[in-house]
């Protein structure tokens, strides 16, 4: 998969979880799968393979330069597992788009940092339910952290490569909002900078 193939995947119909796998479509999960969720003092979420097939697909340093220059390579990283690829292709809900076209790209910025800075910035034992905290649809904020792994600190962990056990810093948490916003513009490329008014 190159840096642009993830704008022309197509959308899977099936049913999938957060460790899902289709090796044989190259769709993967590249993380830890503890036993009994039992995680040992300093283990990652960060398995690096696929932890079904081994496939060793993701240059982590490269990602964990957080350089919004490589966006495309971390769009098409992010992809290369399956519960992320799903959220890049799904439909949208109506639900969501309506209240992203009543946001506008103004309010919708600063409702991702308020986002981020309640439910991600927090180590993960501050976070309540940390893990859960990240509906799976209703918002295309949702969406997009599903997307791009900031849904939950393990997922930031295992994709960033940011310890779970310490606050996110402010640059992170910049970072973090660029991509969403990202994923949001392409998703909803109609969005205006203040909204409109829906009518009904």
């Amino acid at each position: 998969m190159t840096d642009e193939d993830w704008r022309t995947q197509e959308p899977l119909k099936e049913k999938i979880g957060c460790s899902s796998t289709r090796c044989d479509k190259d769709l993967h999960c590249f993380r830890r799968q503890f036993k009994k969720k039992r995680r040992l003092p300093g283990q990652t979420y960060r398995q690096g393979t696929c932890y079904e097939c081994g496939a060793d697909l993701i240059d982590w340093d490269r990602l964990d330069k957080k350089d919004l220059k490589d966006v495309g390579y971390t769009f098409a990283s992010l992809q290369r597992e399956m519960f992320r690829h799903r959220y890049w292709h799904i439909a949208i809900d109506d639900k969501a788009i309506k209240k992203a076209r009543k946001s506008g790209l103004l309010k919708l910025r600063a409702r991702i940092h308020n986002r981020l800075n309640s439910a991600l910035r927090p180590p993960h034992k501050e976070i309540f339910r940390d893990g859960n905290q990240t509906p799976l649809s209703g918002d295309i904020i949702y969406y997009a952290q599903h997307s791009t792994s900031t849904c939950c600190r393990n997922c930031v962990e295992e994709w960033y490569g940011i310890d779970r056990n310490r606050n996110l810093t402010d640059d992170e948490v910049n970072y973090f909002a660029e991509l969403i916003m990202r994923y949001i513009q392409y998703r909803l490329p109609d969005l205006t900078e203040n909204g409109i008014k829906i009518m009904g």
